[in-house]
Order: C-alpha cells, then structure tokens, then sequence
C-alpha cells in the first residue's frame, strides 16, 4: 500500500512538472510605460494564468515552450503572442476607448495617416513639449514650437491682454479654424480693437483648453473651406483630446521672470504658477472617461520704461490672470458598431491689468481721491462654456456621425481704481462696465465609406451642418458711461462703460452640405477633391471647393500640392459691434463730441456711404516635397500662397473736418468714425520647412529637429466706398498696415536637440526671429517747432533677435519625472522704443518673443 501510495505521489509530482514546465514573466504597462495592475495573462487551451501586481509584474508557469499568451484587459486591445521558448514576455497595451479608427485634420478617410495627405499637416506630441518647455498654456507652447504659427501676448490692450490670439502664416487670427477632436469650436466674444496685431478680428481661445487634457494637436497648414467652412483660410488647428484610462496623473509647475527693465527694480516678478490633475477610467468593457482639472495663475510683470520723464504707464505689463478649467471626453460603445461620445469643459477667467497713468491737478475737487494721480485697472471676467454629444455608428457600410456642438463665451469688463470726473465728488471708484457675449450651437451629420475594389481604394464622404450663431452686448452701471458735467472727462476712466444705447442682441443661421472624395489611382499617384455649399439667411451663399494630388517619385520622395477656393463669413461681433468715447466740451466744442466705431448699417456708417459688411472670397494654393529615407530622417518643404479678396478691417478714422464727407458726421455729432468694412485685397506668400534626425549617440537618443518659416504679405488693393473715393490713407494710413503686415515675423526658425540617456532628458533650443517694423505714434505729427516727422522719426524697427531655451528632465521611475529649466535665459528682448510712440505706452510694442524676458521654471510630474 506505501508503494502504491508512494508511487502515486511521484506520479503527481512528475505530472505537475510536466504540465508547468516553462517559467514566464515580464511587465504589462500602457503606452506611456505606465504598468497597469490586474491584467490576467492566460496560457491559450490551458487554465494556466498570471496576474499583474500593482506595479504591472506578472509571474506564471506555462506547459509548451512553444505556448500562446493571451492579454485581454478592458479598455484595451487584445493581445495573443507565441513565446518561442522566450521566458521573459512585455507586454504593452493600447488603449481602445474608442470604437472609431483614428481621423486626421485635413481628411475623413479613416484609413488616412499624415503620410497620405495632400496638405501639409503639422503633429505636436503636447505631453512631450509640455514636459521639457517653460510654458504653461497651450498658445504660448505652440508659439514657441511651431513656426508657423505666432501668438504674441499683448500688453494694455483693453481684453486682447486676456487672450493670447494666434494665426497662422501671419494671417488674421480669425482666418483659422479651430477644431477639437475634429467639431468646431466657437469664438471669443472680445473683438480686439487695439493697436496691434490682429485689430478687428474675433478669434478663438485656446487657452480655455487645459493643456493637461490634451493627447496631440493636428495643424493643417493649408485653407480648407471646402471642407469645413468658413474661418479655414490659412489653415486649421484640430486639438485632440486624452483618451487615456490609466487612474490619475497630476503635475505642477512653477516659474518666475528675471525683471531685466523693471521701474520698480524688482529682481523677479511674474510668478507663474499651474496645477493640473488629469483622471481616466474605462466605462463598461470598451469605453472610457477622461477628465482634466487645471488651475493658472500669473502675477503681473512691470516693465515700464525707467526714464522718468517718459512713463506714461507706471504699471505696464502683463496682467494678473486667475484661470480655472474643467473638461473631459467620454466614449460609450452600445454594441458593436456604434458608440455615443462626448466632450466638453468650463473655463473661468479673471485679468486684472492696469490702463495708462492718470493725474489731477490741485484744484481738481477730485484732487484729494488720488493726490498721487493713479492706475486704473481694469478687470475682466471670462466665462467659456462648451459641449458635445454624439453617435459614431455603421449603417449599410458607412461610418456614421451624427453630433452636436454648443459653446458660449461672455466677457464682463469691470473698472476699479478710477472714477467718473464729470459726476465730481462722490464718484464712485469702481465700475461695471459691462460687456458682450456670443452663443454658438452646431449640428452635423457625416457619412463615408472606403471602396477598396474600386481603383487602389476610393474613400467616399458626405455630410450636411447647420449652425446658429448669437451675439449681444450688455451696458454697464450708469456712472460707467455717462456724461454728467459736459466739461468734463466721463464714463469709467481707463474703460469708458457700454451703455443703454450700444446693446444689442443679434443671432445669424448658416445651413452648410459637403462632398469630399479621395482617390488612390495608382500605388504612387493619389487624388482629392472636396465641395462644399453655405447658405446664410443674412449674407448669401457661397460655393467653395480644393482639389489635391499626391505622387511618389520613389518610396522615399513624395511631391505634393493643392489649390482650393473658399471664403470667410463676417463674425456676428464685426457685424454689430460698436462703442463710443466722449470728448468734454470747451471753447471750440460747444458740447460734448464723440469718437464711435460704427456699426454695419448705422446712421454714421450710412453717412459715410459705407455698405454692410459680406464675406471674404480666398485662394489657396501649397505645393511641397517630402523626403524620408529611412525612420531616422525626414525632411518636408512646403510652398504657400493665399490670396483674399473683400479682407475684412476696421477701418478709420474719418473726421467730421473732412470737408468732402465731414457734414453727414457732424449732424450726427460725431467727431470721428471707425467701421468694419470689405476693404483689402491681400496676397501671402511663404516656405515652411521642418528636418527631423533621430541617431543613436553613446548610450543614449538624439533627435535634432528644425523647423522654418518664411513669409511675406503685400496689400494689393484698398477700397473704399463711393464717397470716400480717393480717401485710402484714411481708411487704412501707414500705420495701419503696418500692423497688418508685420502679423508675423519675415522669419523665424527654430532649432530643437534633445537626448536622452538612461532617466535623464536634456533638452537645447534656438528660435530666431526675423526683423520686423511698425510705425509709431509720430506718424503725421509734428515737433515742438512745427517739423514734420519724418520716416526715421516714425518708423520702429525691430532688429533680429534668437531666444534661447535649455531644459532638464529626470524620471525618477515610472510614476514621478522633475523637469527644470529656463526660456530665454540670455534675458533678450526686442528693441527698446520709447513709450510716448508706442501704441501700448510701453517701451515696446508686442512683438516677436514678447516683452517679459527670461522666465526659469520647474516642473513635477506624477502618475499614480
């Protein structure tokens, strides 16, 4: 019996051996490396298994050398790999939150990658740029990124301060279109009025998107009417948010600026700081959530000019901004073929910037307010709001999507430190002046199908959208804006108030059908053609339509191109936007005069003869080489040019002095007009070029990579109505187009190297930009003796300049990564003007790397 039983024990053992025999271990991570806990890891046709501990190691015994493994996690695709008698087995998973197949700006073939673009399309890994640069919102790390883009943050600009606009190839920045995974996204409601780049323009605001949430953004640099409607002249930005589904992520960074030209001789300023928290988790076995909290706050910086004689602004710089955003993005597979989506946020902002320096005399009653003269500052408050739901799904062999997209933006100007001298004693010091808001809600259906038996493949797409656009304007308190001692200075000082006589509240409808076509005809030469038709119920139709074409002289060299037709609707904000400032009366003014923007379709616009506003009419045209001989080296050269007809711009001023048209003005007691007019014809032209190098050096990575743009743009015609024939340095002077044209820099190229060895990432950058002008306030003055000035008195220039950045990062393991480093270190600045020239009072307008210097940051990075 012992033998027996003895024998059955051996044979158990022996069997056991057999049928676990191979050892098998490894990690099982996500695609950022991040190791993911829980994952069973099971031996095909067997119940052998492992499971991963909360680091993502696994440890299992298998019966074959030759056994299958399969990985099967939710949220992620599944994985099934034969060992070959290899006993350590990674695995990394790819997340499949989503049911659809990856989109690229510029297409809606789902089987299209960069590669098969007719169009030049820019990528940006933003978790790799956010990580080693010294900014923290995404419009200031795409400036200084991409070249061809330029976002320069403007000082005193009453609201433009509290966006950072952003263009592309130096076009208007409401001459791009943003998009966020792919569905438009609304403007602004602020209409920047100042003297800078970008006067009479609505844009949209990128910084109402925390760059946490973020996974990789898509810049098409060509115009895409034809496929996405009005806006898409110079090109397209799509940002495309995480679907990550890891648990939670957080990071915080923090920066100051090194204060080179500070009136208060402060070594640093500026303290910025940012805290973002960023969580994903799967929904059901496919679907996902992906949420992002994000708080920024930024400290003014002053670099008002250190000459006393000269400060017109004892506090000029960037105002202090407080932003909080929420957003998320959410997939739900039903079965199958369809899933419902959905993303959106909530953005809350408060600036706070200071407006030129006000004094009282002596024998002011308003004197002993402010015996020292005073600030006042101005203060916005910024609500965004947006939100899209969806159904992607199949049906007879399409790819549905039906969608819809609201958004809204409000803008609400208070004044504090300032008072109403025409009220006198008992004004009071702080205001609501109130402001404007626009609402935007977008329905879209669109259809496509891939035809694989039909030449080397046909993709087929189709769709229709109708779009509901809003805009208002809301009056501020009385003592805001109204005049009450006709010899004095009225309304809010440092932002005159809206008043009951300047709300408004308007609303357009735009119905939109596309047709877009992509063709392989051969292994080496593609096609592509896209129309589209708009009808809006104020403006009239418009037909757009691109045609492209692709061909690939070898694997390794493609030559590429486009031409297309488009257009760009007015905003609802250019339409009927218009404001008032009041000159006290005196011995020549009877009674009080004012300076207006007029409104499309206003009494003063009809004195003036001024039409009502139309669209724009664009030509685009690329044409490009690629080369890449093997994954290490790529090299892409991109020729543009874009021509626009009936260019959009505030026009003005014209005086009632004027003796030929002045009387129409003077009865309206206007003393002088602005107006949005069609009244510019302009051409661009322009190369981007980007080099990309990746080689192994020592025991670590290189990557060198290059990026180029050069640009320029002319005005070919202006235009002006039949009254004011001959008037053309009244409707746009000098200076004016000046601030058109100098957009964007001529040049600016950007030289990246980063190498990573072991845990450590150094990071080196140059960015170059190119020699720009403006014309300054002299332009058409005199001198204290009766001089004209002259163009060496009145031209800026604004000599070369190369900002130079250096970074460092450490991963310490796979859940904490440290990043210090430095933007402009070298402390450059552009060239020194004077502030009684410049438009912002400063001594130096916005342009270029911006006017704050060197900023040396540090930032934490933290998965849990």
């Amino acid at each position: 019996m012992s033998k027996f039983y003895f024998a059955f024990l051996l044979f158990l053992v022996a069997a056991q051996a057999f049928a676990q025999k191979y050892k098998v271990a490894g990690l099982v991570t996500d695609e950022v490396g991040k190791g993911i806990p829980g994952v069973t890891i099971q031996e095909m046709g067997t119940n052998a298994k492992g499971i991963t501990n909360d680091r993502g190691v696994y440890l299992m015994y298998v019966h074959y050398g030759n056994a299958t493994l399969v990985v099967d996690f939710d949220g992620f695709d599944k994985i099934e790999r034969e060992i070959k008698g290899i006993g350590t087995q990674n695995f990394i998973l790819k997340s499949v939150g989503k049911t659809k197949p990856a989109l690229i700006v510029g297409s809606r073939n789902l089987r299209t990658t960069r590669n098969d673009l007719t169009s030049p399309v820019e990528i940006i890994d933003v978790k790799k740029i956010a990580s080693l640069n010294g900014q923290f919102d995404l419009t200031q790390l795409l400036q200084f990124v991409s070249t061809s883009l330029n976002s320069n943050r403007q000082i005193g600009a009453d609201g433009t301060d509290n966006i950072d606009q952003i263009s592309i190839h130096g076009m208007g920045t409401d001459e791009m279109l943003l998009l966020v995974n792919g569905k438009r996204r609304h403007q602004s409601a602020l209409i920047n009025l100042s003297g800078s780049y970008g006067r009479g323009n609505s844009s949209a605001d990128l910084n109402t998107i925390p760059v946490a949430s973020i996974d990789h953004i898509e810049i098409l640099k060509d115009g895409a009417a034809a496929q996405y409607g009005s806006d898409a002249v110079a090109g397209v930005i799509n940002i495309v948010l995480k679907e990550t589904i890891n648990g939670f992520s957080a990071n915080a960074n923090t920066g100051i600026r090194k204060a080179k030209y500070n009136r208060d001789s402060s070594a640093l300023d500026g303290l910025n700081y940012n805290n973002s928290l960023n969580y994903g988790a799967v929904i059901g076995r496919k679907g996902f959530i992906n949420a992002t909290a994000d708080y920024n706050f930024i400290n003014h910086t002053n670099r008002s000019n250190t000459q006393p004689d000269s400060v017109l602004r004892k506090q000029f710089g960037d105002p202090r901004v407080y932003n909080g955003t929420i957003a998320f993005n959410a997939a739900l597979p039903i079965n199958e073929n369809t899933e419902i989506y959905s993303f959106g946020g909530y953005n809350y902002r408060q600036t706070e910037s200071f407006a030129f320096s006000r004094t009282l005399l002596k024998k002011d009653s308003l004197y002993k307010i402010y015996p020292n003269g005073f600030d006042p500052v101005v203060s916005r408050n910024v609500e965004d709001r947006s939100a899209t739901i969806g159904v992607r799904t199949k049906w007879n062999g399409f790819n549905v999507d039906i969608s819809n997209t609201y958004g809204f933006n409000k803008f609400h100007y208070k004044v504090k430190n300032s008072l109403n001298e025409s009220f006198g004693k008992g004004t009071p010091t702080s205001m609501d002046a109130g402001g404007f808001k626009t609402n935007q809600n977008v329905t879209n259906l669109n259809l496509s199908q891939f035809y694989d038996d039909i030449l080397q493949g046909v993709n087929l797409a189709f769709g229709a959208e109708y779009r509901m656009d809003w805009y208002s304007i809301f009056s501020g308190d009385v003592f805001s804006y109204r005049t009450y001692d006709p010899l004095k200075r009225s309304g809010a000082q440092g932002f005159r108030g809206y008043s009951p006589a300047e709300e408004i509240r308007e609303k357009r409808n735009n119905a939109a059908g596309y047709v877009d076509v992509e063709a392989k005809m051969t292994n080496r030469f593609s096609i592509s053609a896209a129309g589209r038709f708009d009808y809006y119920n104020d403006l009239g139709s418009a037909v757009s339509g691109k045609g492209g074409l692709r061909f690939s002289i070898t694997k390794e060299l493609v030559l590429r191109g486009s031409y297309g037709i488009g257009f760009r609707a007015p905003s609802l904000a250019q339409q009927y936007f218009s404001n008032a400032t009041i000159n006290p009366a005196n011995a020549q003014l009877v009674i009080p005069s004012q300076k207006v923007i007029a409104r499309s379709g206003s009494e003063a616009a009809k004195a003036l003869g001024i039409p009502d506003l139309k669209m724009e009419n664009t030509q685009n045209a690329s044409a490009g080489i690629t080369f890449s001989p093997d994954k290490n080296f790529a090299v892409a050269m991109d020729g543009y040019y874009i021509k626009v007809q009936n260019r959009i711009i505030l026009a003005g001023p014209i005086s009632q002095n004027d003796r030929l048209v002045g009387a129409g003005l003077k009865q309206l007691n206007i003393d002088e007009a602005r107006f949005f007019t069609n009244s510019l014809n302009t051409s661009t032209a322009g190369v981007d070029l980007t080099v990309k190098y990746g080689a192994e050096l020592g025991a670590g990575k290189l990557n060198i990579s290059v990026g180029a743009n050069y640009n320029t743009m002319a005005i070919d015609t202006i235009k002006t109505s039949e009254k004011l024939e001959g008037k053309q340095t009244s409707y746009l002077n000098r200076r004016e187009r000046y601030f058109i044209l100098s957009a964007a820099p001529p040049a600016k190229v950007n030289l990246t190297l980063d190498y990573t060895i072991d845990n450590l990432t150094f990071m080196a950058r140059a960015i170059y930009f190119g020699k720009m002008e403006l014309i300054n306030n002299y332009f058409g003055k005199t001198d204290k003796a009766g001089k004209v000035y002259t163009e060496k008195d009145y031209v800026d220039v604004y000599k070369s300049v190369i900002q130079t950045d250096v970074s460092v990062g450490y991963k310490f393991d796979e859940y904490l990564s440290f990043t210090i480093g430095g933007s402009n270190i070298l402390n450059v600045y552009p060239t020194m003007s004077k502030p009684y020239k410049t438009e912002s009072g400063g001594a130096w307008d916005s342009v270029q790397m911006g006017n704050n210097g060197a900023f040396f940051f540090a930032k934490v990075f933290y998965n849990f």
